[in-house]
C-alpha cells in the first residue's frame, strides 16, 4: 500500500473527546492520515505493504502544538540578551537593531534552527508569531525541516516605527503573504500584526476583515504587560480588549498572542467572542511581566475559553518547549490557587485543546482515525519514565521532553532514534555560528557574557593550570 506505515506496539496517548489511553496498539498510517488504531495483527493483514516502526515499550503522544514562536532573529542570538532589562530595552535596543541587518538567508535559516530543535523536543506544529523582513524564506526554512506551520509577515503602521507601513499598503502585504504560500501545504499562511498600540483601528479592522475574506486565522499581540492598557485607556477611554471587541476584530479567527493584563470585562469579551489565547509563561517568568499578579489563563481555561501554549522566542522563554511550557502554566496557576490546572488539562492545552484554539483542531492534537499523523515516540526505557506512574503527571511534572524517539509529521518520519532526518545539523550549526557573530557586528551589539571565559591552560605547556580545586592547590 503506497504511503503506508504501522507504528507497533506502544501506550497511545489519543487525547480524543474520551481521553482514552490504548495499551499495546498499532496505529496504522496511510498517505499521511491515520487509518486505524487497533491491535496488530489484523492491521499487518490488511496493509501488507506497510514499513513498520517498533514503538514496543513507548509512550505514543500527539504532535504537540506551540501557538506562538518567533523564528528569525533569536535562534541565531539565542540566550544573549540580558536578562536584568526590561522589554522596551529588549525590543528597541536588541531586537530592533538586529532586524534591521537580517537578511533573507539569516531568516531561513533561523526557521530552519527553530524547526529542528522544536521537532526533537515533540513540536509538530509551530505558528510564527510575525516575522519582519522575509516570511516566505521563514516558511521555506520551516518546510525545509518537514513541520507543520504558519507564516505571516508584521503589519504595522505607527508613524516613525521601522518597517511601518500606510495601513491600505500593509493590508495588501498581508494578503500577498497569504496568497504566496500553499492554502493546503505543511506550512501556510496567516495574518500576522505586531499589535499592542503600534496599530490604527484602520489596519486591525483591514486584518480582521482580510481574514474573514480569505478564510484564514489571524494573531496579534495585547498585553503581556501593564502598557499597552495604559495607552488605551488615554487614547481610547477604554481597556485594549474592549476597544477591540467595539470595532469587530475579536472572534474566533483571531488568536491573541499573550493576553496577560486584563480586567474583568476584557476577559469577558474573550469569553464571548471564542477569541483564542496563546500562554507564554516561560516569556512571562523571564522577562518578569507579572503573570502571578495579573494573568487569567487558568480562569479561561476553567471557563471553557480556547487557550493554547507558546514558547514566544529564543530570548523570552528561551526554548520551544512546549511540554516545559504547560507544566510553568500549571505550575504558575496552582501556587496562586484561584483557577488551578491539573496536569491533564496542561497536557490538553498542549495538544487537543491547543489545535483546536489554533483552529487546527479536526486535523491534529489528538490520535484519532481520519486525523494527521502527526505523532511523538517517547522511549519509557530512559531512567525518567521508571517506575512508570500516571501518565498525565509524567508528561506535564516529568517533563521527559529528552526522551522523544522519533516523531512523525504527516506520516513522515522527521526524527528517527533521536536524529532529524531532513536536515544536516552539522553544517546549520556551522553556518549559524557564523551569521550570528556577523550579524552581532552589524548590528554594533555584543553579548555581556556573566562568566569569564578562559583557557585551559595559558604561556607553554608547563605554565601552572589556571583553576584548580582547593584539594589540588600547594602553598609555594
Amino acid at each position: 500500500m503506497t504511503g503506508s506505515l504501522l507504528v507497533t506496539g506502544g501506550t497511545v496517548v489519543t487525547m480524543a473527546p474520551g481521553r482514552e489511553v490504548v495499551t499495546g496498539a498499532t496505529i496504522a498510517v496511510v498517505d499521511g492520515r491515520i487509518a486505524a488504531i487497533g491491535p496488530y495483527r489484523p492491521l499487518r493483514e490488511s496493509h501488507p505493504g506497510a514499513a513498520e516502526l517498533d514503538a514496543t515499550g513507548c509512550v505514543v503522544v500527539p504532535g504537540l502544538v506551540n501557538a506562538h514562536q518567533h523564528c528569525t532573529v533569536d535562534p541565531l542570538v539565542r540566550s544573549a540578551i540580558p536578562d536584568d532589562i526590561d522589554a522596551q530595552e529588549a525590543i528597541f535596543g536588541w531586537a530592533v537593531p538586529l532586524h534591521g541587518r537580517v537578511s533573507g538567508d539569516d531568516d531561513e535559516l533561523s526557521a530552519a534552527l527553530t524547526a529542528a530543535e522544536s521537532l526533537t523536543r515533540g513540536v509538530t506544529t509551530v505558528l510564527e508569531a510575525g516575522t519582519v523582513a522575509h516570511p516566505e524564506r521563514v516558511a521555506a526554512g520551516l518546510a525545509a525541516a518537514g513541520i507543520r506551520g504558519r507564516v505571516g509577515g508584521w503589519g504595522w503602521d505607527a508613524p516613525g516605527v521601522p518597517h511601518a507601513l500606510p495601513a491600505a499598503d500593509a493590508v495588501a502585504r498581508q494578503e500577498e503573504i497569504v496568497r504566496s504560500l500553499p492554502a493546503e501545504g505543511l506550512v501556510t499562511g496567516w495574518i500576522t500584526l505586531v499589535g499592542h498600540d503600534l496599530v490604527s483601528d484602520e489596519l486591525f479592522t483591514g486584518a480582521a476583515e482580510l481574514a474573514e475574506r480569505l478564510g484564514t486565522t489571524m494573531t496579534l499581540h495585547m498585553s503581556p504587560g501593564p502598557g499597552d492598557a495604559e495607552s488605551y485607556l488615554s487614547r481610547t477611554g477604554v481597556r485594549p480588549l474592549v476597544h477591540l471587541r467595539d470595532l469587530g476584530v475579536l472572534g474566533p479567527r483571531l488568536l491573541l498572542g499573550h493576553a496577560v493584563w486584563l480586567d474583568d470585562e476584557e476577559v469577558e469579551a474573550v469569553l464571548a467572542t471564542r477569541t483564542a489565547v496563546a500562554s507564554c509563561p516561560g516569556a512571562y517568568l523571564r522577562l518578569g511581566q507579572g503573570y502571578t499578579r495579573a494573568g487569567r489563563h487558568g480562569e479561561l481555561v476553567r471557563r471553557g475559553g480556547r487557550v493554547a501554549l507558546g514558547c514566544d522566542s529564543h530570548n523570552a522563554g528561551d526554548a520551544p518547549d512546549v511540554l516545559r511550557a504547560a507544566g510553568l502554566l500549571a505550575g504558575l496557576e496552582n501556587d496562586r490557587g484561584t483557577w488551578p490546572l491539573r496536569a491533564d488539562e496542561a497536557f490538553a492545552l498542549a495538544t487537543c485543546s491547543g489545535a483546536e484554539a489554533i483552529g487546527l483542531g479536526g486535523l491534529v492534537g489528538s490520535i484519532e482515525v481520519g486525523k494527521a499523523a502527526d505523532l511523538v515516540v517517547l522511549d519509557t526505557h530512559d531512567p525518567a519514565w521508571t517506575p512508570l506512574g500516571d501518565l498525565a503527571k509524567h508528561l506535564v511534572w516529568g517533563e521527559p521532553g529528552h526522551t522523544v524517539r522519533d516523531v512523525l509529521v504527516a506520516g513522515k518520519a522527521v526524527v528517527r532514534d533521536r536524529r532529524i532526518t531532513t536536515l544536516d545539523l552539522a553544517d546549520l550549526r556551522r553556518e549559524a555560528e557564523s551569521r550570528a557573530a556577523a550579524l552581532l557586528r552589524a548590528a554594533g551589539l555584543e553579548i555581556l557574557r556573566r562568566w569569564p571565559v578562559v583557557p585551559a591552560s595559558a604561556g607553554t605547556s608547563s605554565s601552572r593550570p589556571l583553576l584548580v580545586s582547593p584539594s589540588d592547590r600547594k602553598d609555594p
